[in-house]
């Protein structure tokens, strides 16, 4: 028997408690050793005011559907005739890297004070929220020092957000939905679903699903594709243009939407991310709701337009690696130093015609334009089924102001787009 068993029946509370002795009384029953925390229903829920029976939750490691699930469950039917909880979690183990159990001995052991005095609560947090905690959870250093790379990005998209809303008033500047550009409205569309998804994702406790989409929107669909695209609208166009507002009054619902969907995971980041957030709003993130979060429905339902938009961000990651090729030969220094021509018909052609001049926009170089596919000529490089492209440098030169190369500058080295801009009415965009 690998248990020890001591009979301590011989012995008087005074042995033991001293002075207190009177205070107790000693009984020779044999309980369970788990039936004291087996009752928990009745000694902690129906005494206490601010908790109620059942509970929504019982949370604890796999190895208590033996113990404390099971001598719950049984004392409750036999007291209360029903379960004392509404809802059972349960979790794995903490290893380390390699799947060994932690121990002093071999050294392995992560502890979390220490994660708390070096990296800080938020990213425990979120280290927790990444993983599959149904099964064994790997943690080390190196684990924690990715996690503190992904949350660095999170927190530096979101910081992006709030600094180009600093001089927007919502109640003054927010641009009407149908007057927002097609970019801010595909984006608020994909945020709007991706709100659903994420309260789903909630419900059903999937924490590690949660990490993973949000650290998809935040990095790749926000800050690798449209917070790229808006950097020329939202520094170039003047201050109270339609353009600039509409893209402020979408990065406006974009951070709202974002701040709820950390606020469970990240607590102390998305209360502070919150506070910077301008406009009429709750006291904390914390008393926010799901429903209430501000400006998705400006997005509108449109899928035909969805389809080309992803037609689109299709063509430009292949582009992208091609412009990539063009700067580790050092033939161009940024990607607004190259030119691109895209040669294809049906529903790609479509879609980049209908961006016409805004298309260099959405590929960020200098010049772009879209033929018919059977115009592409022999050193073009299919990208994609149907579609052709040619990346080359370009020749012009370079606006000091928003570094496009074009065929002509005003004697301040500004391009007439730039000049418009600056002293005359400004450019009108449409897309992108």
């Amino acid at each position: 028997n690998e248990y020890t068993h001591f009979d301590l029946s011989f012995m008087e509370p005074s042995d033991l408690l001293g002075e207190d002795a009177d205070n107790y009384q000693k009984v020779t029953d044999t309980l369970d050793v788990w039936f004291d925390s087996g009752v928990s229903h009745m000694a902690v829920l129906e005494r206490r005011d601010n908790l109620q029976y059942p509970a929504d939750m019982y949370l604890e490691g796999s190895d208590q559907y033996r113990g404390w699930f099971q001598s719950s469950l049984l004392s409750s039917v036999a007291m209360c005739d029903a379960a004392p909880y509404r809802a059972v979690l349960t979790h794995g183990f903490v290893v380390d890297e390699n799947g060994r159990k932690m121990s002093k001995s071999r050294g392995n052991v992560v502890a979390p004070q220490a994660v708390l005095r070096t990296r800080g609560a938020d990213i425990l947090r979120l280290w927790t929220a990444s993983v599959d905690f149904t099964a064994e959870m790997s943690v080390s250093e190196t684990i924690l020092k990715r996690i503190s790379d992904a949350y660095r990005r999170i927190r530096n998209t979101a910081r992006f957000l709030l600094a180009n809303l600093g001089d927007f008033d919502p109640a003054a500047h927010a641009v009407a939905p149908e007057d927002m550009l097609a970019l801010d409205r595909y984006m608020l569309r994909r945020a709007r679903r991706l709100n659903d998804e994420v309260r789903t994702m909630y419900d059903d406790y999937e924490f590690h699903r949660v990490y993973q989409k949000l650290h998809n929107f935040a990095i790749v669909e926000m800050g690798g594709f449209y917070l790229d695209i808006l950097k020329d609208r939202l520094y170039t166009m003047p201050a109270d243009s339609r353009g600039r507002r509409s893209a402020q009054t979408a990065m406006h619902a974009l951070a709202h939407a974002v701040v709820r969907w950390l606020a469970p995971i990240l607590s102390f980041t998305a209360e502070e991310i919150y506070g910077h957030i301008p406009g009429d709003k709750e006291e904390t993130v914390f008393l926010c709701e799901w429903k209430a979060s501000p400006g998705l429905d400006a997005g509108g339902d449109d899928a035909d337009a969805d389809a080309r938009w992803r037609t689109i961000i299709g063509v430009r990651s292949a582009v992208g690696g091609m412009l990539e090729r063009l700067r580790a030969d050092k033939a161009i220094g940024s990607s607004l130093d190259a030119a691109v021509e895209l040669f294809c018909d049906g529903d790609a052609h479509a879609a980049l015609t209908a961006l016409g001049d805004e298309l260099r926009f959405v590929l960020i170089v200098s010049s772009a334009t879209a033929r018919p596919a059977a115009e592409h000529p022999a050193d073009a490089e299919e990208i994609a089924d149907g579609v052709w492209a040619r990346v080359a440098p370009a020749t012009a030169e370079r606006c000091d102001r928003c570094w496009h190369r074009v065929p002509e500058l005003n004697a301040d080295g500004a391009c007439p787009r730039c000049e418009s801009n600056m002293h005359g009415p400004g450019e009108t965009r449409r897309h992108a």
